[in-house]
């Protein structure tokens, strides 16, 4: 089974479907087939047999009418009569034997013959002792026909009652059979209908259970996880695409590697010569190597403020592929959270106090110490809230709030910009990713804040996600462990 294509799983699937109802159709015919040839028994054998047991005695009545007749008045037309009604008898009595097979209706057939015989054989004699004019004894000869047309009589009663005794049988034979019929079809339909969800059901979770496996595999690889290790066994078409996407994660890997280390190597090498243009702007703006003008420490102010953005950046760079590596070192211990919120938000006062935008505080009472990396931690809180101030307008607010959900510690930064689209609140998880927010087009970042954010909350088994609307502002949640 584990080699089959999809093609013929699905085509065993529909045979697996349809024999049973095959079976149960020809099961079917079957049974209408043996109705049909009960029925025309019935018809063809039992009521004709009826039919020629009333023409057998309506003949042996006339035969023994003109035989009396005939003995009264000795008339040759009468005794012509006699023997037509003879032939009659003889040809009905032909056609009932051909037509019966049972055994005891040929039996009451030959023995009503044979009785027939010997009363057409005495009436015979005493139409020779007529003719001749000879005194016989008439009594006796009418005792004897008497008692073998009772015979006679009796068969044919009999035949009779054997005729509807065979039908009687036969009906009942025949609703016996349909009840079992019935009752037979209804169990090869439920076992074929349960055979074929089964089988259905086992071929369906055999295509559809890799292809959840492959399912996953992706979400996990979407999300950067670019690990080739997804084991697929069947089927064929299946496993080779389980090949393609490991040997696809793997090169991917390899590419975002090459890209981390191509980011560390160039921020180290950066580092040094921007350091160097940033420590000596500071002298020159110090006035070390000689009077400055005005417009000149214009130049070098901006030169000092670009030099610290690009150091900020190449710092990020080499903290995130420091993370990506899982070279970065965590120093794990009871921390207050509270602690860490109130010291956030006093080193970002002054910038929302320059753009006038009211910082409140809610933080939630006896919140128990957590085990935490405190100045990772409080990067995570810097970076949320440095982004919510920035991207607030002036005399918005941001709001940050903290407090035990589900056992978790939940802290909440929550901010009156402009909000974020639903596509993006997601994707501005990943590095160098920005959501697309029309009113903040010359606000400029680096993209990487909340990927650290990310890898950090990640790092100490919590979770991190934004909730917005647009138009109404945006909040950013994290939650730790206790």
């Amino acid at each position: 089974m584990s080699r089959l294509s999809i093609f013929h799983r699905l085509i065993i699937g529909y045979l697996a479907a349809f024999v049973p109802i095959i079976a149960v159709s020809i099961y079917s015919i079957f049974q209408l087939q043996q109705f049909t040839s009960i029925t025309s028994s019935i018809i063809n054998i039992d009521n004709r047999t009826i039919d020629y047991e009333k023409k057998l005695t309506d003949s042996l009545l006339s035969q023994i009418r003109y035989e009396r007749k005939y003995i009264l008045i000795k008339d040759d037309s009468l005794y012509d009569r006699f023997l037509l009604s003879k032939i009659d008898f003889a040809k009905y009595l032909d056609e009932a034997v051909s037509l019966s097979g049972n055994p005891q209706k040929m039996g009451l057939l030959k023995t009503i013959k044979e009785h027939h015989n010997r009363y057409q054989s005495i009436f015979d004699k005493e139409v020779e002792h007529l003719r001749a004019n000879r005194h016989y004894p008439q009594a006796q000869y009418k005792q004897e026909k008497e008692k073998t047309v009772e015979e006679i009589m009796e068969g044919l009663k009999r035949l009779r009652a054997q005729s509807r005794q065979d039908t009687y049988d036969r009906i009942k034979n025949l609703r016996d059979s349909g009840i079992s019929s019935r009752r037979l079809a209804a169990a090869m339909a439920v076992i074929a209908v349960l055979w074929g969800i089964g089988t259905a059901f086992f071929i369906t979770k055999s295509i559809a259970e890799p292809l959840s496996m492959v399912i996953n595999k992706t979400r996990e690889a979407s999300g950067g996880v670019l690990k080739g290790d997804l084991n697929v066994a069947s089927p064929p078409e299946i496993v080779e695409l389980a090949r393609s996407f490991n040997y696809m994660c793997d090169k991917l890997g390899e590419l975002d590697k090459i890209k981390s280390d191509f980011f560390s190597s160039m921020s180290h090498e950066l580092r040094t010569p921007l350091t160097s243009i940033k420590e000596g702007t500071n002298l020159l703006l110090e006035g070390i190597g000689g009077e400055t003008t005005e417009k000149q420490k214009r130049l070098l102010t901006i030169i000092a403020e670009e030099s610290n953005r690009l150091i900020e950046l190449v710092n990020s760079l080499l903290d995130l592929s420091r993370m990506e590596a899982g070279m970065m070192p965590f120093n794990i211990i009871d921390t207050g959270i509270d602690q860490l919120i109130n010291k956030a938000v006093m080193e970002m006062e002054p910038l929302s106090m320059a753009k006038d935008i009211s910082l409140r505080l809610e933080i939630a009472s006896n919140l128990p110490a957590v085990k935490i990396d405190g100045e990772r931690i409080l990067q995570v809180l810097r970076n949320l809230i440095g982004n919510a101030i920035k991207f607030t307008p002036n005399g918005g607010g941001v709001i940050v709030s903290s407090g035990l959900v589900n056992g978790n510690i939940e802290v909440r930064v929550s901010d009156t910009g402009p909000g974020i689209p639903e596509e993006s609140l997601t994707t501005i998880f990943d590095k160098f990713q920005q959501a697309s927010i029309s009113d903040s087009s010359k606000i400029k970042g680096t993209g990487l804040g909340l990927a650290i954010v990310k890898h950090i909350i990640t790092a100490h088994g919590g979770r991190v996600w934004a909730e917005s609307e647009l138009g109404r502002g945006s909040s950013f949640v994290f939650s730790l462990p206790t």
